[in-house]
């Protein structure tokens, strides 16, 4: 029974790590250029009433744009199966960045009224510590730090290659 549960939990990481390594990679640059929304008035009325509601209005709020969401990456789904790869793809892709990006600020006004729920304070931090061990040991492969040793080498050749143009 040991053996099923811990083949169980490395499944979930492998299937989970891909969607996290996204979720980490744009949670915190999309929700930044989601909070730069809050420079226009109505917007930034939105996120002061969003920061307001109480702990089940948060769950609401966090949840809510990832269900309106659905029906737009079922017709991604759609468009596949039809044969349009081309576009289904940008059309899940973009839902993919414009979720994060709302999610990830919903996340930062709501969280401490998430907090406030007994069940939701317990869980997350295990995921929280979850994650960031499975990040661990992604980040100490070494196929991660190969892809690491690469993305800084073109980054150097790329700002060399602006400094004498």
């Amino acid at each position: 029974m040991r053996f099923l549960a811990k083949l169980l939990r490395a499944v979930a990481a492998a299937l989970l790590v891909p969607v996290l390594l996204f979720e980490e990679w744009g949670w915190e640059p999309l929700s930044r250029g989601a909070a730069r929304l809050a420079r226009l008035p109505v917007w930034a009325r939105i996120e002061a009433a969003v920061r307001t509601l109480p702990p089940w209005g948060a769950v609401l709020a966090f949840f809510l744009p990832a269900l309106m969401l659905l029906p737009v990456k079922l017709f991604g789904l759609f468009l596949l199966g039809e044969g349009h790869a081309m576009s289904a793809l940008l059309l899940l892709l973009a839902a993919k960045l414009v979720g994060t990006a709302i999610l990830a600020r919903l996340f930062q006004l709501v969280e401490p009224a998430l907090m406030q729920l007994p069940w939701f304070a317990r869980f997350y931090p295990r995921w929280k510590t979850w994650k960031d061990a499975v990040f661990e040991r992604v980040r100490l492969s070494a196929p991660w730090r190969a892809a690491r040793r690469l993305k800084n080498g073109v980054r150097r050749w790329w700002r060399a290659a602006r400094r004498t143009s």
